[in-house]
């Protein structure tokens, strides 16, 4: 019997799922809709995925006040609902996007941190409780060596008063956490530690007509290197890994596959992404 080489069944293996995967993305999409019921906005990045096998995890998300969605993608709270018989590992995904961390089982326990350019996975154990702000990617203003990468585990050290403020959320609803969330936000844009973007506002203003860095410079108005200065300074990213990660949420997101050379093309670049091609991917977690 002939054999066959990896190279083979890696092929293979992606020629089977090709139109698979196209059928999930649409899923991706309608999922979408009917949970917002509204216009999605320019850009919607999904921070997380949930483990469709895990259901005593909860996790919901607010949008902020009219007055600072220019800043706050989402508000976001995750917990679990008593004690799992296991540990949870939570799937991040890329999404350039900063975020402030409030883990409420431990009070010092919180920070702001960033995500990398391709999907982590981190092991919140078995009892959690954790609120965050998600900033659009570029609104952060603050030193970027003082970001974390991944997850908040450490007890927090900066000038920021966040340890009261986790403090002061703790033992409260959800909706009642959001007022003290958006006071905050209020409190880091007078201290001019965020501020709108107007590189990235552009960028996702036109984002069906970017397919290339060459693009996001001509959008943006900006040279490559402007592009690629102001991008590594307010977003951590390089223009090619930023145009990486808006290409992945566009594709959870059920658009931006037009980006892609061919399907077989998307899916290796979502399997790099993430670990998982897209079928499999939809079928372990819901997004």
């Amino acid at each position: 019997m002939a054999s066959t080489s990896p190279e083979h069944n890696h092929r293979q293996e992606e020629g089977e799922e090709a139109t698979e995967e196209q059928a999930q993305l649409h899923c991706y999409h309608v999922r979408l809709v009917r949970h917002n019921g509204r216009r999605k906005a320019m850009y919607s990045p999904k921070g997380n995925a949930k483990e469709k096998a895990v259901e005593s995890v909860e996790f919901v998300e607010a949008e902020p006040p009219s007055h600072l969605r220019g800043i706050v993608h989402r508000f976001l709270e995750l917990k679990t609902d008593g004690v799992l018989p296991n540990d949870y590992r939570f799937h991040a995904l890329p999404d350039a996007c900063t975020y402030l961390v409030f883990d409420q089982l431990h009070a010092k326990v919180t920070g702001v941190s960033r995500l990398r350019a391709v999907s982590e996975e981190f092991n919140l154990g078995r009892a959690f409780h954790f609120l965050n702000i998600r900033f659009l990617p570029g609104v952060w203003q603050g030193d970027l060596e003082q970001v974390a990468y991944g997850m908040v585990d450490t007890p927090y050290s900066g000038e920021l008063p966040l340890i009261d403020i986790n403090r002061a959320l703790s033992k409260k609803d959800f909706v009642d956490q959001l007022p003290i969330l958006s006071e905050l936000v209020e409190m880091l844009i007078d201290r001019k530690l965020v501020a709108p973007n107007s590189v990235t506002e552009k960028i996702f203003q036109n984002l069906d007509e970017i397919h290339s860095v060459l693009d996001m410079a001509a959008f943006s108005e900006l040279s490559t290197r402007q592009l690629q200065r102001t991008l590594k300074r307010t977003t951590g990213f390089t223009p090619h890994d930023f145009l990486k990660v808006v290409r992945l949420q566009q594709a959870l997101n059920g658009k931006g596959t037009w980006s892609y050379a061919d399907q077989s093309h998307f899916i290796h670049s979502f399997r790099k992404a993430t670990g998982y091609t897209p079928g499999k991917y939809s079928r372990k977690f819901d997004v």
